[in-house]
């Protein structure tokens, strides 16, 4: 794949001028709300997004052909997206890319560079990706809510991967994630405003509980299609999760790969502690201007602690119960 098909474009600011008429259109009919990043987001088929990416959302669901064979990650922002593409390439390409070798794409690559974004990279800014070069299965990525998927991905046998991370956490990535973005901008958010937004459902392609449950949902109507993975629960048993990953899509390890350390391979090699020390995430940047190491942060469990106050634990505490009572999702926090 060239790098102009798979360099996320995650856009700095706000920059309605390159919207299509028919875009600017729509958002004018659109509910809107003051951004984190940008003056302001919209609210495009029940979920929040800056516009450029509302017009990449339109064009995929418009244009993109799902095929049986591909593979979908799909995660609400700073859910460790970036390092389940790396566990995700690294656990299907295996043949194609053994995990010993010392050239592997993953060592010399950023993971967004190997598993694109659709509607942030392919069908940005009215580009037409020319898919002709990807391989089967063709690994693709998303942060769209399981209603808005293109209608391909829902009709098809398509296999969605959902990774899930605990909204306290997820919360404080994402502060953090906008702030270095907006750095240059000196246009960063207080973390009170920030958790205001975030408690009200107002966060990119949030409200982060609904995403969470159409998915989580999906996985108990459809086992074969969707499968649905917690964070902190591959944090704790990486073997296990992994292993049960790779069974979902049908390509489990054999008695001989686990006995030559196949699985703890692609474990230590996927690692943060290994990716973010990697020449490419340290120096490495996208072709949207973007430096490759502001996708590593910390990568732990719990952080939130560090930034919460009592009554910020309290009410997301009273909010996480309201919304997912009844729905048997069940959270692990450090």
């Amino acid at each position: 794949m060239s790098k102009s098909q798979t360099s996320p474009q995650i856009p700095p600011k706000d920059q309605e001028d390159e919207l299509s008429d028919e875009c600017k259109k729509l958002l004018s009919t659109l509910p809107k709300e003051r951004g984190w990043s940008v003056s302001h987001i919209y609210n495009y088929q029940g979920f929040w997004a800056k516009p450029r990416v509302i017009q990449g959302v339109i064009a995929c669901q418009q244009q993109f052909q799902a095929q049986d064979s591909d593979i979908i990650l799909v995660t609400n922002p700073k859910s460790g997206t970036t390092w389940l593409k790396a566990l995700l390439f690294a656990l299907v390409n295996r043949v194609k890319y053994p995990i010993f070798e010392q050239n592997h794409p993953l060592l010399i690559k950023n993971p967004h560079d190997l598993v694109p974004f659709l509607e942030l990279t392919l069908y940005v800014d009215g580009q037409v990706p020319d898919f002709s070069s990807f391989t089967t299965p063709r690994l693709l990525s998303t942060h769209l809510p399981f209603a808005s998927l293109p209608k391909s991905i829902q009709d098809s046998n398509t296999k969605l991967v959902y990774l899930c991370r605990n909204s306290r956490d997820t919360f404080i990535s994402t502060w953090h994630f906008i702030n270095n973005l907006n750095l240059e901008h000196k246009n960063t958010n207080s973390i009170g405003r920030a958790f205001d937004l975030f408690c009200n459902g107002i966060s990119p392609y949030g409200p982060f509980w609904n995403h969470v449950l159409d998915y989580w949902k999906a996985s108990i109507e459809k086992p074969n299609k969707v499968i649905f993975l917690m964070y902190e629960e591959i944090k704790e048993q990486p073997k296990i999760q992994i292993k049960r990953l790779a069974e979902f899509l049908e390509c489990p390890f054999s008695e001989k790969e686990e006995n030559c350390g196949v699985v703890d391979e692609i474990l230590r090699m996927c690692s943060f502690e290994n990716l973010s020390n990697l020449e490419v995430n340290i120096n490495g940047k996208l072709s949207s201007g973007h430096e490759n190491k502001v996708f590593f942060r910390k990568g732990k469990v719990g952080d939130w602690k560090n930034y919460f106050t009592t009554e910020m634990k309290e009410k997301l505490n009273h909010i996480n119960e309201q919304k997912f009572e009844g729905s048997g999702l069940k959270f692990h926090y450090i």
